[in-house]
């Protein structure tokens, strides 16, 4: 585990098994890369890549995974429930044990450039990586979406290239951050507004939970809503703690529970002091704990 850095981008294509399949082996395909974990979702329309790596090889397996998405995927004939500005939407790099933040910062400039120099498409840099304040909180980077930037790219330029949007791919948005849960939970009701309300009652930026980002979101394939959520510090707020919360807060609009995902891996840490089926995951077990599929993936 010495040096490696984790990399999980976000692509907008969850319907189209055959351009998931291509970028997803061309990620696993580049020489040092693990693969650790991989999932896509029809609503939100988005398939999310969790790899490992030293730097070279990290930021090489990013680079050739972008180069799939921008080959096959038209934002212009776009559509899924989740916020996006790129075909590659999304791009963190985050440190794992024998790396630190600078290392992950590094990585993700040299994966902006690299974006650039080979795909033409423009950059933006969040989290750590910022260049530009403005730029440091990734939803501020993509408000209003593909279709809103690419009318605001005077006011809001990327930080490499462009200043245009690629007509297609529209453009990336790469970071460095510390490790963070993707965690969505189901409510059994269709009540979009309702979702909408318990994801600002407990969404940081809204007064809520300190370090939690959240939105309400429909699933029109399953006919339910879902808040779905990141929490950005684990050790300030974790699952058990945003599960909570979010039960509490369906249960005042007399809304139910349903089930919970995690897109991508959990640290272990992050499970202790409670008990995981308390979450009501609908796909948990040793494969989603961090440390194992590292062990796993470099035997």
């Amino acid at each position: 585990m010495a040096g490696l850095i984790e990399c999980v981008p976000n692509f907008s294509e969850g319907r189209d098994q055959r351009v998931v399949d291509a970028i997803v082996s061309a990620i696993a395909g580049t020489p040092g890369v693990l693969l650790l974990a991989q999932e896509s979702d029809t609503d939100h329309n988005r398939s999310v890549v969790t790899f490992a790596a030293e730097p070279a090889p990290v930021v090489e397996a990013a680079v050739r995974g972008v180069a799939e998405a921008v080959r096959h995927i038209d934002l212009a004939k776009h559509d899924g429930v989740h916020p996006r500005i790129g075909a590659a939407d999304v791009i963190p790099f985050v440190p794992l044990q024998g790396s630190r933040l600078e290392d992950a910062i590094y990585a993700a400039h040299s994966a902006g450039r690299e974006i650039w120099r080979r795909l033409n498409v423009p950059v933006y840099f969040y989290e750590a990586a910022a260049l530009r304040p403005e730029y440091r909180r990734l939803e501020m980077v993509r408000r209003g979406g593909f279709h809103a930037l690419r009318q605001e790219t005077a006011s809001r330029p990327p930080d490499v290239g462009g200043p245009e949007l690629h007509p297609a791919a529209g453009a990336c948005v790469v970071g460095a951050r510390r490790f963070l849960i993707a965690f969505n939970i189901d409510l059994e009701s269709d009540d979009l507004e309702a979702a909408r309300a318990i994801a600002r009652a407990v969404r940081a930026s809204s007064g809520g939970l300190p370090t939690v980002k959240a939105i309400g979101v429909p699933l029109p394939s399953r006919g339910i809503v879902q808040v779905s959520m990141n929490l950005t510090d684990y050790e300030i707020v974790g699952v058990y703690r945003a599960f909570e919360a979010v039960r509490s807060e369906a249960a005042r609009l007399g809304i139910g529970i349903g089930s919970s995902e995690l897109i991508g891996l959990i640290p272990r840490a992050a499970l202790q002091g409670g008990d995981p089926a308390s979450l009501r995951f609908q796909d948990f077990g040793p494969h989603r704990v961090l440390e194992n599929r590292l062990e796993e993936a470099a035997r």
